[in-house]
């Protein structure tokens, strides 16, 4: 698939709602003390760390969403412009990991349902259409490259549910 192809909007949710469900039905699986358990990502990360990780990229789409209205910049372009991906990465984690496992389960569960209800009404034409005025890729590239992973557009989620499922099979019930 080419880095171009627009997924409709269809796609894109689908996409969005089935690594969601898998996500959750894997940190489903945890029991409470797991959730904070180093193992995840090259043993780095726990299953808590990996959920705040996904949403601050979810927020990235969501806050991109928001600026391309005003007709801004999407704060995500500033940051990758200005900063290694790993710091993004290490400053969001930062930002999203505070709280209890709960909490952040909420805060991820949140985001994930922002974004998809800003995605769900917008117009076909608006989807396909450049973001800003000075844009030339169509918004839903836009959004599906912030979301987007070794799979392609929107696999973000997919990509780690490899090292999720290996962290679930050792530590889960």
């Amino acid at each position: 698939m080419s880095a171009e192809h627009v997924h409709t909007k269809a796609e894109a949710l689908k996409i969005l709602r089935d690594a969601d469900r898998s996500v959750r039905a894997l940190v489903d699986r945890l029991p409470q003390r797991a959730l904070t358990t180093a193992g995840i990502g090259g043993g780095e990360w726990s299953p808590k760390e990996l959920i705040a990780h996904l949403a601050f990229w979810e927020r990235n789409a969501l806050e991109a969403i928001e600026a391309w209205e005003r007709g801004d910049t999407a704060p995500i372009d500033i940051a990758l412009r200005t900063k290694s991906l790993s710091v993004i990465n290490e400053e969001g984690l930062g930002r999203m990991s505070k709280g209890s496992s709960l909490q952040v389960r909420k805060r991820a569960t949140d985001v994930h349902d922002q974004l998809l209800d800003r995605i769900r009404p917008m117009p076909t034409r608006r989807w396909n259409s450049p973001p800003t005025p000075r844009g030339t890729r169509p918004l839903g590239v836009r959004i599906g490259s912030i979301l987007g992973g070794p799979g392609g557009p929107f696999m973000h989620l997919n990509a780690h549910l490899n090292d999720l499922q290996a962290f679930v099979d050792l530590h889960g019930s």
